[in-house]
């Protein structure tokens, strides 16, 4: 909101939707079942300012509604990836209320994998994942669509090929230059694919996965930042339907404990694994 000197207020922005919608669904093919598992978060724009100034409602698409058409959509979808879904839900609400002019569906994935005996996949067993999710966003207007994928927190580490020196230093630098390190962070990542291209969304997003822990792996990195771009760029050079990569990567630290104080030698074995305070990268 803004104001002017003699003027009424004025709303600049509105928008409104539906966070943490959790659905999951069985997918039954004969004895052998599929279990998807999602997190819907929702957000409509549109003709609402009269919600908001005049106490109107009559345009309220009701939130309620909104969480009651996660589960109707779903009911008629094959769940086959979070990206299939989030398209077909923000086409949903644009063709429900013709008053909204975008529609923002964020679809977050809990993997489930099958239990394994020995070589064997069980039919309907499963296992849930902890940390890592794989997202998809779809944002849908009246005269197109932006569809980005990714990953969030997903742990990863090195316990070599990792420096950091020659850094900028002043009068309350006390971090020491290290040649190898630990390297550590919770990835998170988005990246958009090229309007109008076919892509398999589950074979999309593992071979884009498969690129960036490959580079982080064999990268021999000389700070976070470094690590960071040459990962986009091998993304970009590697996945031609990649539009755009944005990568978030916090230094998760590892600091080596002083041995020394109890008579011992650490010979670069002993860590404290800290999480906060850490650097943010992006």
């Amino acid at each position: 909101m803004t104001k002017s000197e003699g003027k009424n207020m004025k709303l600049i922005h509105n928008s409104y939707g539906k966070g943490r919608v959790r659905v999951g669904k069985v997918v039954r093919d004969g004895a052998t079942h599929t279990f998807v598992e999602y997190t819907v978060h929702i957000n409509l724009e549109g003709a609402l300012e009269d919600a908001y100034t005049e106490a109107d409602n009559r345009l309220v698409y009701p939130t309620d509604t909104m969480k009651n058409s996660v589960y109707a959509v779903a009911s008629g979808h094959d769940l086959a990836s979070p990206e299939s879904f989030a398209l077909a839900l923000s086409q949903h609400f644009l063709d429900a209320a013709e008053h909204m002019t975008q529609a923002k569906v964020m679809v977050v994935e809990r993997p489930w994998k099958r239990m394994t005996f020995g070589e064997q996949d069980h039919p309907h067993s499963f296992i849930g994942a902890s940390g890592e999710r794989r997202t998809a966003e779809a944002t849908r207007t009246r005269t197109g669509v932006k569809l980005l994928a990714g990953l969030k927190e997903l742990p990863i580490l090195k316990t070599t090929q990792s420096a950091f020196t020659g850094f900028w230093k002043d009068q309350y630098t006390t971090l020491p230059e290290e040649e190898d390190r630990l390297l550590g962070t919770n990835l998170s990542a988005n990246w958009e694919y090229e309007a109008g291209e076919a892509v398999n969304y589950n074979e999309a997003w593992s071979a884009v996965r498969d690129t960036l822990l490959h580079t982080f792996a064999n990268h021999p990195s000389e700070s976070v930042q470094h690590t960071l771009y040459d990962m986009g760029k091998a993304v970009l050079e590697g996945h031609a339907a990649v539009a755009e990569i944005y990568l978030a990567m916090p230094n998760v630290h590892n600091i080596p404990f002083d041995l020394s104080r109890l008579g011992l030698e650490n010979k670069r074995e002993i860590f404290v694994p800290i999480d906060e305070p850490h650097g943010m990268i992006e």
